[in-house]
């Protein structure tokens, strides 16, 4: 890996930076965000060996995903205010903390605890995509943000995989501690190789987070971008929620086979650089409308899914898993390099504000999915995912429509 003196930056402005902080920055992503979704396949095990009730259980990832919206919110702008060199080292040492003590964890109370805390500190992720497009100099700003993204989009994909092997030959245990051995070697090589990041604004924390309200009020590109990576992010959370349930009561399938359908966000992470390349050349705004078009067409295709045979079901369901994961992670890298480019200096706020929208759009798809499944079935599902695609289409054409204007300075 390429050695960076942390006292300095990026030498020059308009130099990509080195290929070894590049992959340090990807690293560290994937394997934050990782940090997620371990407990989930290990739910069961997990569950018998400390007497926790499945109730009990399900609270563990989803005290999980809510510490970390809330790190989102919360501690994300810091990044705006502080070294973020700083904030990367002492979030990856609370993370390797938090989940060594989830792996220690008498019970489920302070398992509970530990799960909360590993949302909070896995937000280090959303500290990594900024510092990153700092380093990039605004030529190579799509390149390096979607190969940095496709480290985050691989520790996603590949981490239910790996926590599932670890934990049914070692226990669910050993992968608690197997991941704070890989944040703390992340933490190593950050406090080797990652450079300082002089802070961009002076305002206190409530001050600082006050201002992410005129930052949304100010741009009408940051309000486009949220909202249409919102409404992907709807319909991709109302397809997978449903996913394992449908599996089983159509085909009869487990568990294993909807983690297998998950093998299609590889996609995704081929996706991210590719479309920072395409940003680079031919401009983020076209990148949105290429992405949400793909995903509106691959929802559409599975609304046709409920009429095919069986195999011929599956396998269109993975087609078009393939197409929407696809689109969704483009538009997700060009909606980034936008946001990217509106401040250098409130970076860190753009950022939170564009992940809150994609949460809070996550969050109402898995509720509107289950409802649709409920009521509609799969059909009704396909039906959710395509208006929502198609709505956020809609927003990256009016877009284009709209006369480009430049936002008053802050």
């Amino acid at each position: 890996m390429t050695h960076i003196h942390p006292l300095h930056a990026a030498a020059a402005p308009d130099a990509a930076p080195a290929s070894g902080l590049v992959l340090l920055l990807a690293a560290g992503a994937g394997l934050g965000v990782a940090s997620l979704y371990y407990s989930q396949p290990m739910l069961g095990v997990l569950a018998a060996d400390i007497g926790a009730g499945a109730g009990s259980a399900g609270l563990v990832p989803t005290l999980t995903q809510l510490g970390y919206a809330l790190g989102i919110l919360l501690l994300a702008p810091l990044g705006d205010r502080f070294d973020r060199r700083r904030i990367i080292l002492a979030k990856a040492a609370l993370l390797a903390l938090a989940l060594l003590a989830s792996a220690l964890a008498p019970g489920i109370g302070w398992l509970l605890a530990g799960s909360f805390a590993i949302g909070l500190t896995a937000t280090l992720a959303q500290d990594i995509v900024p510092a990153a497009a700092t380093l990039a100099p605004a030529a190579h700003r799509g390149r390096i943000v979607g190969t940095v993204m496709t480290g985050l989009l691989l520790g996603i994909l590949l981490s239910r995989v790996v926590s599932g092997v670890v934990a049914g030959q070692a226990g669910w245990r050993a992968m608690y501690l197997l991941a704070a051995a890989s944040i703390a070697l992340v933490g190593l090589a950050a406090w080797h190789g990652l450079p300082r990041f002089a802070p961009t604004t002076a305002l206190g924390y409530g001050a600082l987070l006050g201002s992410m309200r005129s930052l949304w009020r100010r741009h009408p590109a940051l309000r486009r971008a949220t909202w249409a990576q919102g409404l992907l992010a709807l319909g991709f959370s109302a397809f997978w929620s449903t996913l394992a349930v449908m599996l089983h009561d159509a085909f009869g399938l487990g568990s294993a086979a909807a983690g297998a359908f998950g093998l299609a966000g590889a996609a995704g992470a081929l996706a991210a650089p590719l479309a920072g390349r395409l940003a680079d050349r031919g401009g983020p705004e076209r990148v949105t409308r290429l992405g949400a078009g793909l995903t509106l067409a691959s929802f559409a295709v599975l609304a046709l899914s409920p009429a095919l045979p069986g195999t011929q079901q599956l396998w269109l369901i993975v087609a078009a898993a393939i197409g929407f994961d696809f689109g969704i992670q483009a538009t997700l890298v060009a909606h980034q390099t936008i946001v990217y480019g509106l401040e250098p200096d409130a970076r860190s706020r753009l950022n939170a504000l564009l992940f809150t929208g994609m949460f809070i759009g996550m969050a109402t798809g898995a509720a509107a999915g289950s409802l649709a499944l409920a009521q509609w079935g799969w059909a009704g599902v396909a039906l959710v995912a395509t208006t929502s695609a198609a709505a956020a289409l809609a927003v990256r054409l009016r877009d284009r429509a709209l006369p480009r204007r430049a936002a008053p300075a802050a």
